[in-house]
């Protein structure tokens, strides 16, 4: 069985789109590739046949693993999110003791990260810091640049 992967309900819908994408537009358009090119005859040297074939197998496999992780998917009901320890959607305030610096960030799945949109993997160095810790904990991060001491500042839905 595949490993469970928890989503928002707005990433599993981007997942969703992104299936229909490949399964209505791209392998249609692989598929007539293919057909045009077995039309240009011998297939033993038909390199634009070879690279259809290619390219149709690079895109079953995409579609496979993506039905795969919808499969596995598991929608996080967001009123059930508590906001008394740091935990998988909470906005998170964060003071790097070092510097004064206050970051702020959402805690998603790996599949949702976005660092332009805030939006911090729960597998990053930091998120695994401070899962499970309370506002006004301090924690250290081995983070790619040295340790760091981070204040967690607020926690909120």
């Amino acid at each position: 069985m595949a490993n469970i992967v928890y989503l928002t309900r707005e990433g599993l819908q981007k997942v969703r789109e992104e299936l229909d994408h490949l399964r209505g537009v791209e392998r249609p358009a692989v598929q007539a590739q293919i057909a045009e090119a077995r039309d240009k005859g011998d297939l033993s040297e038909n390199a634009e046949y070879d690279a259809a074939k290619e390219a149709q197998g690079l895109l079953e496999m995409k579609i496979s693993k993506l039905e795969e992780l919808f499969a596995s998917a598991r929608v996080i009901d967001e009123s059930q999110i508590d906001t008394s320890c740091v935990q998988i959607l909470n906005r998170v305030k964060l003071k790097n003791l070092a510097n004064g610096k206050v970051m702020e960030y959402t805690l998603v799945s790996e599949r949702e990260a976005d660092l332009k949109a805030k939006k911090l993997s729960v597998g990053t160095p930091i998120a695994k810091a401070i899962i499970g810790k309370k506002q006004g904990d301090v924690v250290e991060v081995d983070a790619p640049a040295g340790k760091m001491k981070l204040e967690i500042v607020e926690i909120a839905i």
